[in-house]
């Protein structure tokens, strides 16, 4: 960062103002970053992401926003507030859906162009794909990018057992989202989703997918609205109309595999021996999350060991810890039997 931005950086801080601030942060840790000075960078994203100053007094005091909505019925938030740090590096996803997404980010930043010709920016996005494959991670960054709060929508907390009270939490978040503007993620969208004609499914659960539906459709704000499903085959049909844009995920490639575990160790000093092909070759089917996992395991054996560098035996073996995890998970998940004998 060049000395008139770091002036800039302090005044910002004694003026309060909190959007040019973390604007200048971020640039700073976009360029520590490209310097590969990934322990400095992460550290003070952490740092950020620790500090609420941002949301509470530019989002909530100055726009004398209501607090957060709850459920009637047990008194819970229908929704949770962060501001993350990420950029596009971050995610390592196929090309194509990368170029979409900075096409949503451009179409959103430079709106009033396109108003000006009655045209209205891609804002209604359904992300669809295996779990950790980064949908969540796309929100992060798309929130990122667009400097706007992440508002999160988690179906579990806004089902209620209560009768139209379901429908209540919904009207009570599309309330809130109108008087800000959010990258809002409405997580484990399978949840409200599910095809109208499911016959497991009450009537209750079909009149709250109407509704979500409608309220989808009637909103004309100027927030991006995320919608992160895994299971794509459940969704009613009418639901991805009401979308503008469908991204796909698909598990990482062998090629995508590897660059992930070499994101993954920059932090650390590592062994020159370390065969990243082969490793990308022995996680297949494994997800993008499935590899952080692997990593940060091995990272944290290592550095409890006492080692200087990391080596492939510590990543070798947290893959197979990560296999019978997953085996584990997939014999629950049909309903068999499972001992520490299988493993």
């Amino acid at each position: 960062m060049n000395s008139s931005n770091i002036e800039l950086l302090f005044k910002a801080h004694i003026s309060k103002n909190d959007e040019l601030f973390n604007e200048l942060a971020l640039n700073l840790i976009k360029e520590e970053e490209m310097k590969n000075h990934h322990l400095v960078a992460n550290r003070l994203k952490k740092i950020l992401e620790n500090d609420n100053s941002y949301i509470n007094k530019s989002n909530l005091i100055k726009r004398n926003l209501p607090p957060i909505p709850r459920d009637n019925e047990k008194g819970f938030p229908l929704l949770e507030i962060k501001k993350d740090y990420y950029n596009w590096n971050d995610l390592i996803v196929d090309s194509k859906l990368t170029e979409i997404l900075k096409e949503v980010v451009r179409e959103n930043k430079k709106s009033q162009i396109l108003a000006s010709y009655g045209l209205k920016p891609k804002n209604k996005i359904l992300l669809s794909g295996p779990p950790g494959t980064g949908k969540t991670l796309t929100a992060k960054i798309l929130s990122s990018e667009m400097n706007y709060p992440l508002l999160i929508v988690r179906f579990d907390s806004v089902i209620s057992s209560f009768l139209g009270e379901t429908s209540s939490n919904l009207r009570k978040i599309f309330d809130y989202i109108e008087k800000g503007k959010w990258v809002v993620l409405f997580d484990e969208f399978d949840i409200i989703g599910k095809k109208r004609d499911d016959p497991t499914e009450h009537g209750e659960i079909k009149r709250v997918v109407n509704n979500f539906m409608l309220m989808l459709e009637n909103y004309t704000g100027d927030s991006i609205l995320l919608a992160s499903s895994n299971h794509p085959q459940i969704l009613d049909e009418a639901v991805w109309r009401r979308f503008d844009e469908v991204l796909i995920y698909y598990l990482p490639d062998v090629e995508s595999r590897e660059k992930i575990f070499k994101k993954c160790f920059k932090i650390l000093h590592r062994e020159s021996s370390i065969n990243y092909k082969m490793l990308a070759e022995e996680t297949e089917g494994f997800s993008g999350s499935d590899i952080e996992q692997v990593s940060i395991r091995a990272m944290k054996n290592s550095l409890l060991d006492g080692e200087k560098r990391l080596s492939q035996d510590y990543i070798e073996k947290s893959i197979q810890r990560q296999k019978d995890n997953l085996r584990f998970k997939g014999s629950m998940k049909n309903g068999g039997s499972f001992t520490f004998k299988d493993l």
